[in-house]
């Protein structure tokens, strides 16, 4: 058994690291008041199993019943085979129309029935990024006429793909990275329900919870392979990706201030691998600790964190950063 799924929170209780968001879905279920979410933050750090376990304090025992949930990058990359080939839809579905026809049909449907034991049914929109913008105005007008009998909750890394009339629908809750000692507590408390022999040493901890780039799932997954392979954690042997590749070499090219490749190489990756600006953050990071260890750059990558939280347009805040960093740090 995966170890992301044997120690996966099933209350809010459980989740780590996120109170503040915790306490507001905590009392949203206590009143039965659920208003439309825009849930965005780095992956790993608990939105998915935040809003479960808040729909599971709503709804107890009967939530899945009330709770649509689409997997929406899946859904958008096979578009109509992915509802034909869905037992929920079937009813509905009409082979004779397009997608956006049929998705539209769907969602109206589902949205304008009262659910039997409940005030309201949810509609969860995982990867909510995905959502071409001819959905999302569908979605919009959706959620306009049925609000009483549907409430619709976005999950996302990236806020700023959804657009406007959506955002200023849905209450908006934030889900912030995850700092390494609550990801060092969590693990150590992994470790106590193993053998002693089996244990991984406090640097290859650390070592772990670095390589994991504050992604609480991906360090749980890194420990699960060191215990099970018994083969000594090394951050070194992880593959470069590509991206981390494209990374490092814009930070090469600030070093020699080269200001209009560095930013044009980053938002080639933003527009071909489809990355937000936060992820372009996270690769910059993970570069840095392991091969520059500048902490120069690791403040102005943290500034630019925080101003991406509520930024309207990433790409002006990544080509901001190469600049500062040329004129700040590699002046």
């Amino acid at each position: 058994m995966f170890w992301i799924e044997k120690y996966r929170p099933v209350t809010l209780d459980q989740v780590l690291g996120q109170e503040r968001v915790c306490e507001v879905l905590r009392r949203c279920a206590a009143t039965k008041n659920l208003p439309h979410l825009v849930v965005s933050g780095p992956p790993g750090t608990g939105k998915s199993v935040s809003v479960e376990a808040t729909l599971r304090e709503l709804y107890g025992d009967t939530w899945q019943d009330n709770v649509t949930i689409f997997r929406t990058a899946d859904l958008m990359e096979r578009g109509k085979s992915a509802l034909e080939s869905d037992e929920r839809f079937l009813h509905l579905f009409r082979s004779n129309e397009s997608f956006l026809s049929n998705f539209k049909h769907i969602i109206s449907s589902y949205a304008s029935i009262r659910p039997i034991n409940a005030e309201f049914k949810v509609m969860l929109f995982e990867d909510a990024h995905a959502l071409s913008h001819d959905i999302q105005h569908a979605l919009r007008r959706t959620m306009e006429r049925y609000s009483k009998t549907c409430r619709f909750v976005f999950c996302t890394t990236q806020a700023s793909t959804l657009i406007p009339p959506i955002k200023s629908r849905c209450l908006p809750l934030f889900f912030v990275p995850l700092p390494r000692e609550i990801i060092r507590d969590c693990l150590l408390k992994i470790l106590d329900d193993i053998p002693e022999e089996d244990r991984v040493s406090e640097d290859e901890t650390g070592l772990i919870i670095a390589a994991s780039g504050g992604d609480l799932r991906k360090a749980i997954m890194f420990l699960q392979v060191r215990v099970e392979t018994r083969i000594p954690f090394n951050p070194d042997t992880l593959s470069r990706t590509v991206i981390q590749e494209e990374a490092c070499h814009a930070l090469n090219e600030m070093k020699v201030k080269e200001i209009a490749k560095a930013q044009k190489r980053l938002l080639d990756l933003m527009i071909t691998q489809g990355l937000s600006g936060r992820e372009i953050i996270s690769a910059l990071l993970l570069v840095t600790e392991r091969e520059h260890n500048d902490p120069e750059i690791v403040t102005r990558l943290a500034d630019t964190d925080a101003l991406l939280t509520h930024a309207g347009n990433e790409y002006l805040q990544i080509n901001a950063l190469v600049s500062t960093i040329v004129a700040e740090v590699f002046s």
